[in-house]
This record gives C-alpha cells, sequence and structure tokens, in this order.
C-alpha cells in the first residue's frame, strides 16, 4: 500500500509536466510532481530560455558593430563570454525559483528524487531521505529527452560538446564544428559564429533546417554564408580525432572524405527520449525510436499518459505545456477537451535572421493533394524593416485553393517569432483567405508582410 495517495502523479516537471500539476491542481485534483534535477527542465534550465538570453547578448553585440549605420558611435566594441554566462544562467535561476512558487501556490506536492512504477498505479521516488511510494489512478510521463549520441561523435565537454557544454563553454571557439543543423544546432552556430568563431556547419540531409519550407532554408543558408558560416549539406561526420588542443573531422560528401581540423565540436544530432530506469517494460508500455507510443490523446495505457519529448516528435515546449493541459482536463473529466495536433503547432527558432513556421510546407501540402496558392512578401517592400535595418527577410504563405484554409505560413527575418503568432491564432480560428485580407494590419509594422503576403497568394499584392 501506497504511503500517500493522488488523484494524478506527475513525473518529470519542465514545461509538460509543472503546467499539467498546475491544471490537475486548478481542476480540484489532489496532484503530486517528482522532479529528478531542476525544476521548470531542460527547457528553462538548459534550453529554451538561457539560449534565448545568450542569443540576445550576440543580437547586441551584432547590433554594436552596425553602430555607424544608424548614426552612432561605439569605440572598443568586445564581449566578456564569462558574462554572458553569467547572465543566460541568472536568467534560468530566477524562472527554476518561479516554477518552485508556483507549485506552492497551487498546492502541488513536490518530490525531488528518481521516480520508478512498480505498478501501474504506484510510483516509487528515491529522495535523500529515503524511498517514499506514493499511490495514484492516473500518473503523467514527463521526463523529456536528452541529446542523442552517436558511435564515436560523443561528447566529452573539453573538445566536443552537447548543449549544456555550449552553454557553460570552458573556452571560446576559434574554428568551430556544429554537427546538425536542426534548431539546436543552428542557435549555437549563429552565436558562436556572431561572436567571431570560424563556424562550419555539417547536415547529413540536402538542406539545413530541413523541417522548414524549402524556402525558407535556401533564404537562411545564403543569410548564413553571407555572415561567413561555411554549410556542408548532405555531408556526414565519419569520425572525431581527439587531441588535447584540437579535433580532426572525417567528414564524406558527395562520396569523397576530407579531413578538417577544429578546435571545438558541437553535436547537436537530435534527441532520444528517457525512458529508462521506470519500469515501462513490465507495465507493457511501447517503446519505439525511444520515445514511449501514445495514442491522439496522450494515452499509452490504463491509467498512463506520456506527454512533451518523451512521446516524440514536434520536440517543443509549448506543444509540450499544451499536452499537460489536455491530459489535465481528461483526467478531470472534462468532456470539452481540446485535441493538441502537431500541424497547428508553430516552430520557432532563434538564429540570426529568426525563422518561424505553422501547418505544412508548400511541399508537404501538395503531396497530402492540395491544389495550393502560395504567397511571398519580402522584409524589403516593408517600411518597418528598412527603418530597423532589417531588410533581409521573408514571409510565405500557402493556402488551400479550393476553400481559402491557411494551410501554413513560413517566415525568415527580424521578430518573425513573435509575428507567426498571428498566423496560428488564424489557423485555430479556421481563418480563410477573405478573413486575412480584410484584416486592417497596423502601419507601420513588421506585420503587414504577413497582410501583403495573403494578398500576393491571390495576386493582390500592393507593396512589391
Amino acid at each position: 500500500m501506497a504511503d500517500q495517495q493522488f488523484d494524478m502523479i506527475v513525473i518529470g516537471a519542465g514545461p509538460g509536466g509543472y503546467v499539467c500539476a498546475i491544471r490537475g491542481a486548478q481542476l480540484g485534483l489532489k496532484v503530486a510532481i517528482v522532479e529528478r534535477e531542476h525544476m521548470g527542465g531542460i527547457c528553462l534550465n538548459w534550453g529554451c530560455i538561457p539560449t534565448k538570453a545568450m542569443l540576445r547578448s550576440a543580437e547586441v553585440f551584432h547590433l554594436m558593430h552596425r553602430a555607424k549605420e544608424f548614426g552612432l558611435k561605439a569605440d572598443g566594441i568586445g564581449y566578456d563570454l564569462d558574462a554572458v554566462v553569467k547572465r543566460s544562467r541568472a536568467v534560468a535561476k530566477q524562472l527554476n525559483s518561479g516554477v518552485k512558487g508556483l507549485m506552492k501556490k497551487n498546492k502541488v506536492t513536490v518530490f525531488m528524487g528518481e521516480a520508478s512504477l512498480p505498478s501501474k498505479d504506484r510510483v516509487s521516488v528515491k529522495t535523500d531521505k529515503g524511498t517514499e511510494e506514493l499511490g495514484a489512478k492516473n500518473i503523467v510521463l514527463a521526463t523529456g529527452a536528452r541529446a542523442r549520441e552517436l558511435p564515436g561523435l560523443e561528447p566529452d565537454g573539453k573538445r566536443v560538446w552537447n548543449y549544456k557544454h555550449a552553454l557553460q563553454p570552458p573556452h571560446m571557439p576559434k574554428k568551430l564544428l556544429v554537427i546538425g543543423s536542426g534548431a539546436i544546432g543552428i542557435e549555437f552556430a549563429s552565436f558562436y559564429n556572431t561572436l567571431g568563431a570560424e563556424t562550419t556547419v555539417v547536415e547529413v540531409m540536402d538542406r539545413i533546417l530541413p523541417v522548414e519550407d524549402a524556402e525558407i532554408s535556401a533564404f537562411a543558408k545564403k543569410q548564413f554564408e553571407k555572415q561567413g558560416m561555411k554549410i556542408m549539406q548532405k555531408a556526414i561526420v565519419q569520425k572525431l580525432d581527439r587531441s588535447e588542443d584540437k579535433v580532426t573531422a572525417e567528414i564524406e560528401t558527395g562520396g569523397k572524405t576530407e579531413r578538417m581540423e577544429f578546435d571545438t565540436v558541437i553535436s547537436a544530432v537530435g534527441i532520444v527520449g528517457n525512458t529508462e530506469g521506470l519500469g515501462l517494460e513490465k507495465l507493457g508500455v511501447k517503446v519505439e525510436k525511444a520515445h514511449v507510443v501514445t495514442d491522439e490523446y496522450c494515452r499509452a495505457g490504463e491509467g498512463l499518459y506520456a506527454i512533451g519529448d518523451l512521446a516524440g516528435a514536434p520536440w517543443l515546449a509549448h506543444k509540450a505545456s499544451h499536452e499537460g493541459v489536455m491530459v489535465a482536463e481528461l483526467v478531470a473529466g472534462r468532456n470539452d477537451v481540446h485535441q493538441v495536433k502537431a500541424e497547428t503547432i508553430a516552430g520557432c527558432t532563434y538564429c540570426q535572421p529568426q525563422v518561424a513556421s505553422v501547418g505544412w510546407t508548400e511541399a508537404k501540402a501538395k503531396e497530402l493533394g492540395y491544389e495550393v496558392k502560395v504567397g511571398h512578401f519580402p522584409f524589403i517592400g516593408n517600411g518597418k524593416a528598412i527603418a530597423l535595418g532589417e531588410q533581409e527577410g521573408l514571409v510565405k504563405t500557402i493556402f488551400d485553393a479550393k476553400t481559402g484554409e491557411l494551410l501554413g505560413a513560413h517566415m525568415i527575418g527580424a521578430e518573425v517569432t513573435e509575428l507567426i503568432q498571428g498566423y496560428v491564432v488564424g489557423r485555430q480560428l479556421e481563418t480563410t483567405e477573405e478573413d486575412l485580407m480584410n484584416t486592417v494590419f497596423p502601419h507601420p509594422t513588421l506585420s503587414e508582410m504577413m497582410h501583403e503576403a495573403v494578398l500576393d497568394a491571390y495576386d493582390r499584392v500592393v507593396h512589391i
């Protein structure tokens, strides 16, 4: 018999787990949450938040170099990497404390320790003080994921780094190799390249940012190369030979292998779910490609749910949070539960320039059988973008030619990670091209490009 009984136990206090716990408590459930390391999980402590703090420092540094453009003077421009990292860690710490406060405010019982499931309705937690036995009819797995390690490319924290090492670097890279061009790889490449590292990005697929629309990927590649990055596509790092002060990489591309020397390597080749040690095998939980298999409502078995990175792509904090809300509402017996669908979730990459998208790419929409209307609008045609000195960018929209449904939107340029939400809301409200064309966008704003990209899809564009 369990020592303590709850209505719902959440394992993992990342953006999926802690939000699930709060929503459950709001609905009157007696909730416990178990966390083995940091309240707020990877996102808050070692991912989304601290990386954005570091990228903001790089952005300000970049703008300082452009002072003359804006009629300003800035001499002796430099940076202190230790101070940049210190600020980043302080931001993460502030938010970590905030999550602890939210647990207390919502009367969620917190257990710091390692969880396992002896049976489908019990959780055993190893804490500093011993083992706690907890019981609940509903258990939510929100244990997240960790960096994938490929044989021979394993990080060592000295010359070969994962994301944690890159957030607390032991040195400033002079010649950097980034393996993988998804959001994590490109954000670190952008950060270190802006601070002066000679940066090479290797991507196994035929284009960088492979989940994005092909036009956006191509635009991004041109911008990164303008900034001095070397981009290698359809390339594989076969081997890393490590020494005290350098790493020699064997990189195969187009059937040829070349050896290149770097002083630092960042491995960003994807993630694997934290499924080990929970006892999932005994419970009959299905695990495929290191992720728990669930139905469309995140159910992994009777009274058992899996949310967030553990349950597979898209690996995004906001997807995890909304799955957490959905599961809490299911457990509480709500009959108006809103299903979380991958194609409604925006993806944002905070490189320079920023990238953001929601819905289908043009290729995917055509693959699904849609006849499409596509609109584009460049940043160079927007007054606010020119005033900001941010003329490099593009907004692309994709509509169903038959119904006018907004199928997808894709952007690259300044502040697009903030702009994308307009299209996200539009899709959620099942808007059509007519609704968007009749919406009055304020002037002068970057958001006007969103309007013009819709107009362009229907041959009504005004400012190009």
